[in-house]
This record gives structure tokens, sequence and C-alpha cells, in this order.
């Protein structure tokens, strides 16, 4: 974009990554998490939050629960990682982060990962967790779904199981940097790889085969949803870079979404990386793109409420 200058703070994150790439083709995966776990440590500033470990017939959850948040509201966080790498303690910072900027109480799943659990481990723990919040009396109409990265894929898988089950669908749904094309057909995958320090086109490929085995379908529409059938789906908000190695599975996304129908606010930011808004502790990019995206939540969620009084009969 002409005349767009990045912060001086998102040039030393740049140098920063790209002076300790994680390998994700090449690195034994006990040190890639190990990595992913330093590297987000990083970036650890929450604000106030009591952070309170659960669990979900049998999947690790924690709630972030900012003080004075709606309890009745739930974002249901997936964490990235490529399905092999990331964890519950790693994103602390950000659901805390979006705790307060919604005003929700906001789950993280600890769903399985690969290659010790393969697909569709990650699907059924996180399928399990947004039932729970069902059986446990949280309103469908009061949860947003939101994830990052292959946390982002996995939103929209969730989304297509739970639709195909006739289980009542969310609010909307949050997907940043979504990695929805295990198989990396889209054409940014080797146009960016040179502008992208997270994610490399060898080391996706990787996730990919840890995730669904030696000789499994990339292109299973539980796997890589953007070979499901997106008809049906609550409104999504896509956040991606357009220096990603994963642009194309974004815009996409978007395309098939609306094309299906669906409701798109496709947010594109010029010369950000993979997953940015994560960094929102020091970056100054990545805060406002976190502001956007807890905007968009808090509207989600009040405009379905509205609806859902103004349609449902009360005594």
């Amino acid at each position: 974009m002409p005349g767009y200058e990045v912060s001086q703070e998102f040039t030393a994150l740049l140098d920063r990554l790209r002076s300790a790439p994680l390998r994700a083709d090449s690195t034994p995966i006990a040190e890639l998490r190990a990595n992913f776990e330093k590297l987000a440590a990083g970036f650890y500033d929450p604000p106030p939050v009591d952070f309170v470990p659960d669990n979900a017939d049998g999947v690790d959850i924690e709630w972030a629960y900012a003080p004075t948040c709606d309890r009745s509201q739930v974002v249901l966080y997936l964490h990235g990682g490529g399905f092999s790498t990331g964890s519950i303690p790693a994103y602390r910072d950000f659901c805390a982060r979006i705790s307060h900027g919604t005003k929700t109480a906001v789950l993280s799943v600890g769903y399985r990962l690969a290659p010790e659990h393969r697909f569709p481990a990650a699907v059924e723990d996180s399928v399990t967790a947004y039932q729970w919040l069902l059986a446990n009396g949280i309103e469908a109409h009061r949860i947003v779904i939101a994830g990052d990265s292959a946390g982002g894929g996995l939103t929209m898988s969730t989304l297509i199981a739970l639709r195909d089950s006739g289980v009542s669908l969310p609010a909307a749904a949050v997907c940043i940097s979504p990695k929805t094309d295990l198989a990396l057909t889209g054409t940014s995958v080797q146009e960016k790889a040179y502008a992208d320090p997270i994610v490399t086109p060898d080391g996706s490929y990787t996730h990919g085969v840890r995730y669904v085995g030696e000789g499994g379908d990339l292109c299973h529409p539980l796997a890589s949803p953007l070979y499901a059938d997106l008809h049906a789906l609550p409104p999504v908000l896509i956040q991606v870079g357009t220096a990603e190695v994963l642009l194309d599975d974004s815009l996409r996304l978007a395309r098939k979404l609306r094309d299906a129908g669906g409701v798109v606010d496709l947010d594109v930011w010029p010369e950000m990386i993979h997953i940015f808004p994560f960094f929102a502790s020091r970056i100054p990019e990545s805060k406002r793109a976190l502001e956007y995206l807890n905007t968009y939540i808090k509207n989600s969620l009040h405009s379905r409420q509205t609806e859902y009084e103004r349609t449902v009969p009360h005594e």
C-alpha cells in the first residue's frame, strides 16, 4: 500500500522472528513445542483476569474471567500451532485480552495434539467442549467460537461438524489467519514465502501430515474446511495479513462462504504476518486488530441476543 508504514515495534518483531525461525519441517516435535511456549512467554503481560482450570467431559479447558465479565456469554477459543504445538498456557495473554475487551468469559480448549492424537481428535475435542457449554446452560446464541491458524481452521471444522449433527450453532465465529487448506494449493504459499517468518511451505506441509497421518487425506473437509460444504453457517470474521503464506486460505474461504450465502467480514491488514493479533501486548497493529476483533464479538453477541428476544416467545 503506497505510503503505508509499519510500526518500529512490528519491524523489531520481524527481526526477532527471522533471527530464530520456527522450522516445523526439520525440528523435533518436543523442541518445536518448547520454542512455541518460549515465543508466547515473550508476549505475556495479561490484564487482570482469573484463570480457572476445568474439564469438559474429558477435554482440558481453562476459563479466563475478566473483572465484571458476563459469564453467561462465552468465547470458545481454539489455539493455533499447526495441530501439533500450542497450548492453553501459551494463549493466556491473548484470551485474557479477549475477555477484557469483550466483557465475556473466554474458554480456552486444550484439544489433543498430533502426532500422538491425529485427525479427527482435535475436531472431536472442540465439539465436545462446545456441547459441554450447552449442557451446562450456556445458550448457543451467547457463544462465539474463535481461533487462530490451525485453530482458525478448526473453528470452521467445528461449525461444520456441529451443523451436520443438528446442534444449535453459535452467534458467530472468528478466524485469525486460518489454516483451511492442508494441501497448500493457494498461490500465496509460494508467493509469500519470502515475507512470512512464522509459516513456511515445507513446515506447513509437515504439520498437515502430522495431523492427518502419512497417506491421510489432506483435503478431508473436516481437516481442510476449504473443501467442505459451507452453507448455513453463522457470520464469520476473518482476519489476515497480506504477508502471510496462508493468505489465500483466508481469501478463498471468504469467497466460498459468500458463495454459500454466508455473511463474512474479511479484515485484511497490509504487511502483517501470520497470527499478528496474537502479539497485541507489544505491537500497535496487533492491538488495533484485537480491538476490531473484540468489537466484532460484542456486536455479534448483542445482535444475536436482540434477534433471540424478538423471535422467541416469552411468558
